[in-house]
């Protein structure tokens, strides 16, 4: 069973853009949002269809209606000159017939009633329908704004970055090189260079003395 439209519009009104969102977080909100804009649009276009229907209907029912209360009166007419005549054969036929038309347009008069409070109701489902939209496209926007202004913060800030790295290296660089010119000590890069060298030097010192106190021990036992 389809569902009705005022089943459809109070769903779809009373939906959250924020759990919309927030539900396919993981996924691709933007279209999702586009997707249920869509929703509402096709939404707005079925409740303008039935719209369209109870005004022709409405306009039909007002026509029968008009129609049977011109023949009533045209029956009315037609029974004084029945009677004035004796023809009480005609006058019963004409009455008999009055008698159906009375008992028709309580029924047009309110199928006119219904439908003009139906009209009255769909009219408003549109309003609410056009509000939901125009409210979806604002955050929308605002979401887009919101991601295009956090990927240009993140690409600025991580340029930024690599920009402030690139001029603390080249500081350092240009830093260690006047040292090792002004004063003969190695900067940064040429120190790192050497650090493995100068370990090794160590190393080597540490091995000479291990070797000398064996030495001086052997002599004193000797």
């Amino acid at each position: 069973m389809s569902e009705s439209i005022t089943r459809r519009v109070a769903r779809l009104v009373s939906g959250s853009v924020n759990a919309l969102v927030d539900a396919v977080e993981s996924s691709a909100p933007e279209a999702v949002m586009e997707q249920a804009i869509r929703e509402l649009d096709a939404a707005i276009a079925d409740t303008r269809a039935e719209l369209g229907q109870q005004v022709a209907q409405k306009h039909l029912a007002s026509k029968k209606l008009m129609e049977e209360n011109s023949r009533y009166e045209l029956l009315a007419g037609q029974l004084d000159v029945a009677v004035a005549n004796g023809r009480d054969d005609l006058a019963e036929a004409g009455i008999a017939q009055q008698m159906d038309i009375e008992a028709r347009i309580p029924v047009l008069e309110a199928s006119i009633s219904d439908c003009a409070n139906r009209e009255k109701e769909l009219e408003g489902f549109i309003q609410a329908l056009q509000a939901k939209k125009r409210e979806m496209k604002a955050e929308l926007t605002a979401f887009v704004q919101s991601q295009t202004a956090k990927n240009s913060a993140t690409a600025v800030g991580s340029k930024n970055a690599d920009n402030a790295t690139d001029k603390a290296e080249r500081a350092s660089d240009a830093f260690g090189r006047v040292l090792e010119k002004a004063s003969g000590v190695a900067g940064r890069d040429t120190a790192l260079g050497n650090a493995g060298k100068l370990a090794e030097l160590e190393e080597l010192a540490r091995k000479n003395r291990v070797a000398e106190r064996l030495a001086a021990l052997k002599a004193g036992k000797s």
